[in-house]
């Protein structure tokens, strides 16, 4: 059986590793091997991270909520609640762009979670 020796094939492969590492520091863009071990590393923090930042933004949407709703004399827990009894389904992305752009809907909101909302039970 002939001998395969595989130049073009390996050549390409170490190009694209090298041009996917360009702009790595010191020998992570220059040499083969740290650059193959950087850019696998890099792929696995990408694909972290992108479900990382969804809980993130996610966090900040609350503290916004939290924050405004504490403006209105609500807890974050009683505005959530409250807005679900009253039958209003606006999601946390929504509500914290309410809170941040418009403040007196976010009021009206607030009223009306506060009105839905069971009064607290006293021990």
């Amino acid at each position: 059986m002939a001998r395969v020796k595989r130049g073009t094939k390996r050549r390409a492969r170490r190009k694209k590793y090298l041009k996917r590492t360009k702009g790595f520091f010191l020998t992570k863009s220059k040499l083969y091997q740290s650059a193959q071990e950087a850019a696998n590393r890099a792929d696995r923090y990408a694909f972290r991270d992108r479900r990382v930042k969804k809980r993130e933004y996610r966090k900040l949407w609350i503290q916004r909520i939290g924050a405004a709703a504490r403006q209105n004399g609500l807890t974050y827990g009683q505005l959530i609640h409250g807005l679900k009894a009253a039958g209003v389904t606006l999601d946390r992305k929504v509500l914290a762009d309410l809170a941040v752009l418009d403040a007196a809907a976010f009021t009206q909101l607030a009223a009306k979670a506060k009105a839905a909302a069971p009064p607290p039970k006293k021990a």
